[in-house]
């Protein structure tokens, strides 16, 4: 990548220098280079967090384990500490270089995956996914708040969906790749392979990317000079000793939170991300084992058919919530919220009708749509948080929107999905026959209907036991794949959810961002 532009270059530098202004600071080649490079390492961050949901089945059949503990491994496991040292960590990047960060914790995700694939059981297997959960935490926030210093606030969401692109290519990558490896190799050969390209990936990032000037993007009468880029200085205002330090994060953190959890607007944004990425982790760890339960495919297949559902779909989906919401905010700023609605609330029927088709054929061409609309919700959320707060607190509001969302959605979103279908195959275990979902939760729920039987001691990883009649095993296999369409049908109803919040966010956007601006002194 070209580093800085010449004052001369006029084609590709941002505006064209003239007398008694600053010279421009980095071509527009360079900064889509650098968007590339930390959507690459976004890419990695989603390949070694979601393997899991592809390699699931014959990590539960290996380890005999239960859905729920499955569902812990990619979830809590994952999130406990993703998402509380993501404050920490972003408020360092708000003072020290966010590119070394991201170099130091791409290196430590990445080896805590490549252990993954040594893991004796399920305790090793657990501290190592929390392991990857501590690296992955210094990505987001500091990759988020470099490419608001790099793009303007018009072309903010735009360029954060591409950043966003990484989530449908990382679960495409690993999908496809890992259920290849796990498929004729195995599925600790997986965890090997995805991990460790990820300091080839540090190093580019760490040689290829500069810091830039703090708000250097930003619309105002005085654009940074290129004599500027140095590395992130502490902000002047800050005090100094011990007590005023703290009282001066804890006055930071409480700002930022104020701004995002007291805006109606943003409130509301926050909310309605949180409960689509409920759904999405959710239903996402047990998509692939859905089609090898129901329809005996082989998981080289079923990756390949979720990568290319993701690639497609939901990478679509990604860069259109982006550059379709710019575009629409030129007429208002509410369709920075409308478009999310509008997406999560017509993919959800479609979602609930691909897995209610018996044919795995027609079901994986119905999944093809879904993301379409689904993923429009990531830019112009991700977009609204950045621009809602001033450039030296943009890291730190994407850690508190990940606290927040991670730790609810992420955390709790796959062992919710898990536990859920534990208790649907327990019912269905004991009660054989047709069920309507909703007769089968008030039963589970309300009248205990999943007590008796022990479907885990007959069919411990949902495959039948050695040494039992099979009169008493029979009903394993269709109490199983019964139990994980009906755990996935309710967490679709996440996403209808989720949408009620972006259409109530719609109501005040607009103002709430005309103000934030105002506030930044910004145009």
């Amino acid at each position: 990548m070209a580093e800085a532009a010449a004052p001369t270059d006029v084609a590709s530098a941002r505006a064209a220098p003239t007398p008694g202004t600053a010279k421009p600071l980095f071509s527009e080649a360079y900064r889509r280079g650098v968007l590339f490079t930390l959507t690459a390492c976004y890419t990695l961050n989603f390949i070694d967090r979601t393997i899991i949901g592809i390699i699931g089945q014959p990590m539960k059949e290996s380890l005999g384990i239960t859905d729920a503990e499955l569902g812990l491994l990619g979830g809590l496991a994952f999130a406990a500490l993703y998402t509380i040292l993501g404050v920490p960590l972003a408020r360092l990047a708000e003072r020290i270089s966010r590119v070394n960060i991201m170099a130091v914790c791409i290196t430590l995700w990445s080896a805590f995956t490549a252990l993954s694939g040594v893991a004796p059981n399920f305790g090793v297997l657990l501290a190592a996914r929390i392991g990857v959960g501590i690296g992955e935490a210094g990505c987001s926030p500091p990759a988020q708040s470099l490419i608001s210093d790099y793009f303007e606030p018009e072309r903010r969401a735009s360029a954060l969906g591409v950043y966003a692109f990484g989530i449908p290519l990382g679960a495409m990558l690993g999908a496809i790749f890992g259920g290849l490896i796990a498929q004729f190799f195995s599925w600790r050969a997986a965890f090997l392979v995805v991990g460790l390209p990820g300091v080839l990936v540090a190093i580019a990032l760490k040689l290829m990317v500069k810091e830039p000037p703090r708000g250097h993007s930003e619309t105002v009468a005085q654009p940074a000079l290129a004599e500027a880029l140095a590395p992130a200085e502490e902000p002047a205002h800050a005090p100094r000793g011990l007590v005023g330090e703290i009282r001066f994060e804890i006055a930071e953190l409480a700002a930022v939170g104020k701004r995002i959890f007291g805006t109606w607007s943003f409130l509301n944004m926050t909310l309605g991300v949180t409960l689509a990425s409920f759904a999405g982790y959710g239903a996402g760890q047990f998509s692939s084992p859905y089609f090898i339960r129901a329809f005996g495919l082989g998981i080289a297949v079923v990756g390949v058919v979720f990568g290319l559902i993701g690639g497609v779909s939901a990478g679509a989906g990604t860069l259109v919530g982006g550059f379709f919401t710019d575009w629409l905010s030129r007429r208002s700023r509410a369709w920075y919220a409308l478009v999310p609605g509008f997406g999560l609330a017509i993919a959800t029927p479609i979602y609930i009708l691909a897995f209610t088709r018996s044919d795995w054929r027609v079901a994986a061409a119905t999944l093809l749509l879904p993301g379409l609309f689904q993923y429009t919700y990531l830019a112009p959320t991700f977009g609204v948080i950045q621009n809602a707060v001033d450039n030296r607190r943009r890291a730190t509001a994407t850690a508190l929107l990940y606290l927040f969302l991670n730790f609810i959605a992420l955390g709790g979103g796959p062992p919710f999905t898990g536990w859920l279908i534990d208790q649907f195959a327990q019912f269905n275990f004991t009660h054989p026959g047709p069920h309507r979902i909703w007769e089968s939760l008030v039963q589970i729920f309300v009248h205990g209907g999943a007590a008796g039987g022990d479907l885990a001691a007959a069919c411990p990883g949902g495959v039948p036991k050695k040494g039992l009649a099979a009169a008493l095993t029979a009903g394993c296999r269709p109490a199983v794949i019964e139990a994980t369409r009906e755990g996935e049908i309710v967490t679709f109803f996440f996403y209808a959810w989720g949408a009620l919040h972006y259409f109530l966010a719609a109501l005040t956007l607009s103002r709430d961002l005309r103000r934030a601006a105002q506030e930044r002194g910004v145009a």
